[in-house]
């Protein structure tokens, strides 16, 4: 297994780790729960150095990207980013991304652990030579600080003129920048972009920089600031199934299209010739919400969690489709899940009965809204 740059950290930290998807990372620390809370409540800090890093360069990079993902990268302005999906000519999913402009004529892509090898070489290949594909994964470091907290935790490495500016950042916008670490100053690019559904930041920066940068982060009382703890991947996906984000491999899959789960609003159409995936998506989309299949949240009124791979049926008996995220809500209280469900059985209305399968019994359930904490409770809602 592949290890990231903090692999020592975690273990001096006391995390459990886990194998995840090729790497070495930390499940958890103190527990689950207690970290999940931690977020929410304060502030809590992440390895994703997992994550895949591919840089696109050059003055026709981003009617490149335009090609070669469903958005338009090309639209940016520096400083900014978009949530962007790549997709095979079918328009089934391949990956879900993060496309950052980080200057007039450089573009960062990043890609899930579980597929950055493979989303490199297709942005290598459906670029050619309109642009420089770099893949540096291997080089760079990833780190999150995410939770209420989190603004004046990331002040705290920057002088006052630079704190401002990083504080000033909007959601979806990034900036390069230096952090000051022990006298040294550390180049990076610092994003307030998440998945968690708080407030938050993400830091890209030269592995060989990482612990430098995550040992400051856990310093107690730094500049005032309240410490975070450490995370692992365990309360990660409790906190991003809370904010209805979906994730690859559960709720994103190659067979399905981004209109079959929510997305169709990320995909843009009429870019010309080499589109890749255009003509699918085109004709998936003039279908209809009730073609194909339909993403919807789920809260579990009986007894039970409901697990990915439970079967969802209507209460008549019919089966519909699949839990693709099922836990326990340590915010809400009770049980949440997301199914991936036949989209002509039902428009799905908030409030639809439905029954989950759960160790061989019915146990019911009703449709809800996502995120299942919504934006005006996350950071107040407490179980």
């Amino acid at each position: 297994m592949r290890r990231t740059a903090l692999f020592e950290e975690h273990l001096n930290l006391g995390a459990r780790m886990v194998d995840f998807a090729g790497w070495e990372m930390p499940v958890q620390y103190a527990g689950v729960i207690e970290e999940h809370l931690a977020v929410r409540a304060g502030a809590g800090i992440f390895d994703l150095g997992h994550m895949g890093e591919i840089w696109v360069r050059g003055p026709h990079a981003g009617v490149a990207l335009d090609r070669a993902l469903v958005s338009l990268p090309s639209a940016l302005n520096p400083g900014r980013a978009q949530y962007s999906i790549v997709v095979n000519e079918a328009g089934g999913m391949i990956d879900d991304l993060l496309v950052y402009r980080v200057a007039d004529e450089e573009w960062l892509v990043v890609a899930n652990a579980s597929n950055a090898e493979r989303v490199a070489a297709l942005l290598t290949q459906r670029i050619g030579t309109a642009a420089d594909v770099t893949d540096e994964s291997a080089s760079t470091a990833m780190i999150a600080v995410q939770g209420p907290q989190s603004g004046d935790l990331v002040a705290s490495l920057f002088d006052a003129e630079e704190a401002d500016a990083v504080r000033a950042l909007r959601n979806y916008a990034c900036r390069s920048s230096k952090a000051l670490i022990g006298g040294v100053r550390i180049p990076l690019l610092v994003a307030r972009t998440g998945y968690t559904g708080e407030d938050g930041f993400e830091f890209y920066l030269a592995a060989d920089r990482a612990v430098s940068l995550w040992r400051a982060l856990l310093t107690p009382g730094i500049s005032g600031a309240p410490a975070p703890q450490p995370i692992g991947l365990g309360a990660r996906d409790t906190l991003r199934l809370e904010a209805g984000m979906p994730l690859f491999g559960n709720e994103l899959r190659e067979e399905l299209t981004p209109f079959d789960v929510g997305l169709g609003r990320v995909v843009k159409f009429n870019k010309g010739e080499g589109a890749v995936g255009d003509a699918a998506l085109t004709a998936r989309a003039a279908a209809g919400a009730r073609a194909g299949r339909a993403l919807v949240g789920l809260k579990v009124t009986g007894r039970g969690i409901a697990r990915r791979g439970y079967e969802v049926h209507q209460p008549d008996g019919g089966l519909i489709g699949h839990i693709t995220s099922g836990t326990h809500s340590p915010t809400l209280g009770y049980p949440i899940a997301l199914a991936d469900l036949d989209a002509s059985a039902s428009p799905y209305p908030l409030g639809e009965p439905l029954d989950v399968l759960i160790r061989g019994e019915r146990v019911a359930a009703v449709v809800t809204g996502v995120p299942f904490v919504p934006k005006g409770l996350i950071g107040t809602a407490r179980a």
